[in-house]
């Protein structure tokens, strides 16, 4: 299977790692000097302290990429729809793009360009740090859940071929609780890590932090409830620390965004929870909050 993942950063690039061993790859990203660090001395990955190599293709000009069965969208949010003309210049007729973004509303902005049968859902509990041009550290192990619409049998080949690289992987047929649950998550870990310019692992150890995730997560939760979405844990408070725990040398991506004075994804995030709050009558008072301080941190 011919796989382009369109967004090379931190995740696209752990990706773009691990998928090479098993698969023909290709990344596409629009920062030239990591595409040229990449295609000049390959792909590292540094994984429990140690730098691995491998060689990928990676090119600016999608047109470069040639035709690719799958495309794994990893873009930020804001950059969604550059991703989705991306798509759509280099899927075949029959090709599918999956997102594996942060946050809610990416699939649909995709649809809009591809139509919602050519476009899927996934989610990864993986944690990455993009080191500098050419370079990655897996930061954090977890499973993939990649949504069995529209291509049941797509879904099974692509967990096939994570699970043949070493990263574990499974085919679920709710969508939507996938996504919510992996928004509550963000909701807890991204802004706060970003505001604290801390790792994960320090929003489960201190308590002032661990405080302010527990209550942001029972915003966010409480927010599912309230529009019918059944999150895909019993406990979203327990979940959320577990995911901090273990990615816990991980540095999110809004805290990557931040220390690099780029736009975050606190639109589709923290801010996504306010305002379906808001049409529900569900206070969301913290969240609000972090919303404020994160576009204060953009801003300065």
């Amino acid at each position: 299977m011919h796989i382009a993942i369109i967004g090379a950063g931190a995740m696209g690039g752990l990706l773009g790692f691990y998928l090479a061993a098993v698969s023909q790859v290709v990344l596409i990203d629009p920062w030239d000097a990591h595409v040229a660090a990449i295609n000049t001395g390959g792909l590292s990955c540094e994984v429990d302290g140690v730098a691995h190599v491998r060689t990928v293709r990676a090119v600016g000009d999608p047109a470069q990429a040639g035709e690719t069965d799958l495309a794994l969208v990893l873009v930020k949010a804001h950059q969604t729809a550059w991703a989705a003309q991306v798509a759509q210049q280099i899927l075949t007729p029959q090709g599918i793009a999956y997102t594996l973004q942060n946050g809610v509303g990416n699939r649909e902005i995709l649809a809009q360009v591809l139509g919602a049968d050519r476009v899927g859902q996934a989610v990864t509990a993986l944690g990455a740090t993009l080191l500098g041009p050419g370079r990655v550290r897996h930061a954090g192990r977890g499973t993939t859940h990649i949504g069995a619409t529209p291509h049941p049998t797509i879904a099974h080949t692509l967990a096939t071929l994570y699970e043949r690289a070493g990263l574990p992987a499974e085919v679920s047929a709710d969508v939507e609780g996938l996504v919510w649950g992996k928004l509550v998550v963000n909701v807890g870990i991204n802004a706060l890590s970003a505001i604290l310019r801390v790792p994960n692992g320090a929003l489960a150890e201190l308590p002032h932090a661990r405080a302010l995730l527990i209550a942001a997560v029972n915003e966010a939760a409480a927010v599912a409830q309230a529009r019918g979405t059944t999150l895909p844990y019993h406990d979203p408070v327990a979940h959320t620390l577990a995911v901090a725990t273990a990615t816990a040398a991980n540095r999110s991506s809004m805290l990557q965004d931040v220390e690099r004075h780029a736009p975050t994804e606190i639109g589709s995030i923290n801010a996504a929870v306010v305002r379906e709050g808001a049409r529900l009558g569900v206070a969301t008072p913290l969240n609000q909050v972090l919303v404020d301080l994160i576009m204060a941190l953009e801003e300065a």
